[in-house]
């Protein structure tokens, strides 16, 4: 294998590695988003929640 070919599969090589991370950053902002519309869809479930483990440690 010529110097131009290693060159090349090694560029190859980054480009698809790049876009694997393009590809993860993506899904982690999505996942991020959704979360947050969770938490503010059940701030209420979430509350009594915090009020239960409040009890649980005074008694």
């Amino acid at each position: 294998m010529g110097m131009k070919d290693q060159f090349q599969e090694k560029s190859e090589q980054f480009q698809q590695q790049a876009k694997q991370r393009a590809q993860q950053g993506k899904e982690q902002l999505q996942n991020r988003g959704r979360r947050r519309d969770e938490d503010m869809d059940e701030p209420q479930r979430r509350r009594e929640s915090e009020e239960r483990l409040d009890q649980d440690y005074d008694a």
